[in-house]
């Protein structure tokens, strides 16, 4: 862990009375309901702390907020920087290491992504089993000891999942199950591409999440992560693809994406 980070895990530490909740929760495209939700007690801009990313995508504010979540005490983080921006994978990494530092066991992390199943159509939630690196982009470039090698077998924690799965019960929300393929983007991809990951093995697609997994798993961080489907891949609906229709398709999962989190959260809690 550089310099930068340690300082940011003192302010978060500082700003917290030492009260750093266990859980961190990633908010990406279309999760932004949260934050409102959220009852905070800690304020901090990304710029106020060492290492952290400036963000220039629209929906992803820059803010660490530490509070109350339905019920739950967690460290929230509105938004993460994409690879895509500048192409480096470690954009997050100082974030990441800092909440480490910090105190936090577990990361929950969110995003918005393309369904390659047409079973799993715009609206619906996906927990991330697996994933796939295709852009064979590591955050861990340039570390120097061996815990660079990480296991990756079981990046997404398997009992976090299975605390997962129970809250989609309990919620009464329908959560699908798949791998999720990264891609660096900012294109969305064309018909052949979609092709291609399906035969891959993918069941979403999109362009972020993977490099935060690997930096937390060398962080020593429990993983979970869920996918918030805004789309068909392109070439599988008659739909135009951009930005702004990603995070109008959020729209339609919100309420369910809300239900999950009110029964995931405090047994994330419990388990950290």
């Amino acid at each position: 862990m550089n310099e930068s980070a340690a300082a940011a895990a003192r302010r978060i530490g500082s700003a917290c009375d030492g009260r750093v909740p266990r859980v961190a929760l990633l908010l990406g495209s279309g999760w932004s309901p949260l934050a409102a939700a959220l009852v905070p007690r800690v304020e901090l801009d990304y710029a106020e702390l060492p290492g952290f990313p400036a963000l220039a995508v629209g929906g992803h504010v820059g803010r660490v907020r530490v509070g109350t979540l339905h019920g739950a005490e967690v460290l929230l983080l509105s938004g993460r920087k994409h690879a895509y921006e500048d192409g480096d994978p470690r954009a997050m990494k100082g974030a990441v290491q800092a909440l480490a530092a910090a105190g936090v066991t577990t990361l929950l992390q969110t995003n918005a992504a393309g369904s390659l199943d047409p079973a799993m159509p715009a609206g619906r939630l996906m927990l991330l089993s697996d994933h796939l690196n295709l852009v064979q982009a590591s955050p861990l470039v340039g570390e120097r000891d061996d815990r660079r090698f990480v296991d990756m077998a079981a990046a997404y924690d398997p009992a976090l999942a299975a605390l997962a799965r129970q809250a989609a019960r309990q919620a009464g929300v329908t959560l699908h199950e798949g791998v999720y393929a990264w891609v660096l983007g900012p294109q969305f991809e064309t018909p052949a591409e979609i092709r291609m990951l399906q035969r891959l093995g993918a069941q979403a697609v999109g362009m972020s999440t993977v490099p935060e997994t690997i930096l937390a798993r060398h962080a020593g961080l429990r993983v979970l992560a869920l996918s918030m489907i805004t789309n068909m891949g392109c070439g599988l609906a008659a739909e135009s693809l951009s930005h702004a229709h990603t995070l109008a398709g959020a729209a339609r999962a919100a309420d369910d994406a809300a239900r999950l989190m009110a029964a995931l959260l405090p047994m994330l809690e419990s388990a950290a």
